[in-house]
């Protein structure tokens, strides 16, 4: 339900409306969020005029997605731009994914499907072999099961770029990208300034996630919610996803939508400034310095087994 407060945005070059805030699957099943507030929250954020629905198969072991289906039903589906994340990089666990997800969210086609977690050299290998995930979402998008394809990582924006020329050397152009964008990734390892450009270059959808790293930013005590939802904003996003487990957070992000105004210079290298000493080290980035965050690292059976061919590479 579009709403004056919401600014919308173009997907890339796919032509689709999305709100410029979108809701975060991941914290519609943590502690402390049953399912009647998950439901409350997915409700009430569509009814504000978010339309973009971030989720993934992994979150909380499948709850996020349930949850998530669950409310998106009584013609809540048709007012939104459906997104999950599969982690499997090979053809079979890929499409074993994308199915458990498709049963989960109660749809017969989701709108963006993400290689989830491109953390590692390999992975954009994996994915593209003749074997891997991409040949799944493929046959998934002809099938119609799927409309568009993406990936996301939060560890190195060097990876992201290896993801998009492995990408281009086999015929592919994604349609969405998912990043950390924040006020400290600006300084440090930085997804905005080495990523972004190149995908504004190519059109490819910007997806911003941990515009306050669950809180992480926060703690430096250098900058409020509102500036990181605006300075994420105001970079060339499509959509900063934000993760909602109160009705105060959502209204937080209403609020930050409400209010969003691009960024004067001046207002840009303020807030630069502010967060520059803190984001030195990446310690309020933990996801890019340490494991915390990369489930693929400790449920390795997730990603599938590796192709055949380079298994038969090894001495026996």
């Amino acid at each position: 339900m579009a709403t004056p407060d919401m600014p919308y945005r173009i997907l890339g070059s796919t032509g689709e409306k999305v709100s410029a805030i979108g809701l975060g699957g991941w914290h519609l099943s943590i502690p402390g969020v049953d399912e009647k507030l998950a439901h409350r929250i997915v409700r009430s954020a569509i009814d504000g005029g978010i339309n973009f629905m971030d989720n993934s198969w992994d979150y909380n072991d499948g709850m996020s997605e349930l949850r998530m289906g669950k409310a998106l039903q009584e013609g809540y589906r048709k007012k939104v731009f459906l997104m999950t994340k599969i982690d499997g990089r090979s053809k079979k666990e890929a499409m074993r994914q994308l199915e458990q997800s498709l049963e989960r969210l109660q749809t017969d086609c989701i709108d963006l499907v993400q290689h989830h977690e491109i953390i590692r050299y390999e992975d954009p290998n994996r994915i593209f072999d003749e074997d891997g995930a991409h040949a799944a979402l493929l046959e998934a998008q002809k099938a119609g099961k799927l409309r568009y394809i993406g990936f996301t990582g939060h560890k190195d924006p060097r990876i992201h770029l290896y993801m998009l020329e492995v990408a281009r050397e086999n015929g592919c152009k994604f349609d969405a990208v998912q990043m950390p964008l924040n006020l400290m990734d600006a300084h440090f390892r930085s997804f905005s300034k080495l990523v972004v450009p190149e995908l504004v270059q190519e059109g490819i959808g910007i997806l911003a996630m941990k515009a306050l790293a669950n809180g992480s930013l926060l703690r430096s005590k250098t900058v409020t919610p509102i500036e990181c939802l605006h300075y994420a904003l105001h970079l060339p996003t499509s959509v900063v996803i934000t993760g909602v487990d109160k009705m105060e957070i959502l209204e937080q992000a209403f609020e930050a939508a409400r209010t969003f105004k691009p960024l004067t210079d001046e207002q840009l290298q303020n807030l630069l400034a502010k967060t520059a000493k803190a984001a030195a080290r990446g310690e309020f980035e933990p996801f890019k310095t340490s494991s915390i965050h990369d489930g693929t690292a400790t449920n390795p059976q997730w990603l599938g087994e590796e192709p055949e061919r380079l298994k038969a590479l090894i001495p026996a």
